[in-house]
C-alpha cells in the first residue's frame, strides 16, 4: 500500500463522516478495527464502531473542516489534523446538559492501515476545552 492509497482511504473515511454516512465509513475499516476514542475505552470491531457512530449522531452534529492528511511512505500509518465544528444535540452521560450549544475544536486522528483498510483509528481533542465551550 502506498502513501497515496492511505491518504485516499483516510479522505474517504472523513468524507463519509461529514456526510453522516456510517456505512461508507464502515467500508473503509477492517473487520477487526481498533477504535481508540478520546478519553474512552478501546472498541474493537465494526459492530462496536457502528454503535459508537449511532450514539454520536444522537448527541452531536459535527462537520470536520481545515483537513490536512498525512501518510507514511509505505502507507501503513497516517494522520489527520482538522477542526471540529459541532452542535451538542442531546445530553451525553457524564457531560454537561445539552441545549443546542455550538463548539469549535482543533482535533487529530491517527491511523494504522493494511490492505487498503483502516485497522486502527485514534482520535484526540481537548475535552476540557469542549466542556468550557458548551458550559459557557
Amino acid at each position: 500500500m502506498s502513501d497515496v492509497t492511505a491518504k485516499a482511504t483516510i479522505a474517504a473515511y472523513f468524507k463519509a463522516f461529514n456526510a453522516g454516512d456510517t456505512d461508507a465509513m464502515l467500508a473503509c475499516l477492517a473487520d477487526d478495527i481498533a477504535h481508540h476514542v478520546n478519553e474512552g475505552r478501546i472498541r474493537t470491531g465494526k459492530a462496536a464502531f457502528a454503535e459508537f457512530c449511532a450514539h454520536m449522531a444522537r448527541c452531536y452534529r459535527e462537520e470536520l473542516t481545515d483537513m490536512v492528511i498525512f501518510a507514511a511512505a509505505d502507507g501503513t500509518r497516517g494522520a489527520a489534523e482538522y477542526t471540529v465544528n459541532g452542535t451538542y444535540l442531546a445530553t451525553d452521560a457524564g457531560l454537561p446538559e445539552a441545549n443546542g450549544q455550538t463548539y469549535r475544536l482543533p482535533a487529530g486522528s491517527f491511523f494504522s492501515l493494511q490492505d487498503g483498510k483502516i485497522t486502527r483509528v485514534t482520535t484526540y481533542y481537548n475535552l476540557a476545552d469542549w466542556v468550557a465551550q458548551v458550559s459557557a
